[in-house]
């Protein structure tokens, strides 16, 4: 189930990505000018598939269809627009600051996305889940070999937690002056 932030946050945050897809497949006119006025080779066709990749990864983040994914690749898109687009180092005085503005408003746009990518919707993340198996494993281990040792659990964990105890003391020592 998904929270109602995320149900409202995730469409608003692609709103813009569905809206530029649509315009750039109606009219590409304008884009594909800029991206030829950057060198960059077959604009017309760059173009297209940059308006198609925004009109589909923006309606995968609004409906929730591989959310992480679809922002992955929205953030991944937006970072060549944004410089290929918004190269306010080198405009006129006259525009300088709307380009900055939307090269900033387009890496605020990158920063969403990269948190929508990261957001697990409530579940487990990988790195978390990974540490928790293997700390789960060694405690495991941990157990097997005290037992082959002929020493119980209690005092195998005991003598565990001594060793800890005197590395924690010896950083701790180490880390005063």
């Amino acid at each position: 189930m998904t929270s109602p932030t995320r149900a409202i946050a995730r469409p608003l945050l692609s709103a813009i990505f569905v809206a530029s897809g649509v315009n750039t497949l109606r009219d590409p006119a304008y884009q594909v000018e800029a991206t030829r006025a950057a060198g960059l080779q077959d604009p017309e066709k760059l173009v297209r598939v940059h308006g198609v990749t925004n009109l589909a990864g923006g309606l995968a983040l609004a409906t929730g269809r591989l959310p992480r994914l679809a922002a992955l690749g929205l953030a991944a898109g937006l970072v060549p627009t944004t410089y290929v687009g918004h190269p306010f180092w080198s405009a006129d005085a006259e525009t300088r600051q709307m380009q900055q503005v939307n090269f900033l408003k387009n890496l605020g746009l990158i920063g969403g996305l990269l948190i929508a990518a990261a957001d697990t919707g409530g579940r487990e993340s990988l790195p978390h889940a990974v540490g928790r198996v293997s700390r789960r494993a060694a405690r495991k281990a941990e157990k097997k070999a005290a037992k082959k040792k002929g020493k119980s659990a209690a005092t195998a964990l005991s003598q565990r937690v001594d060793v800890l105890q005197a590395q924690a003391t010896k950083k701790v020592h180490e880390l005063t002056p």
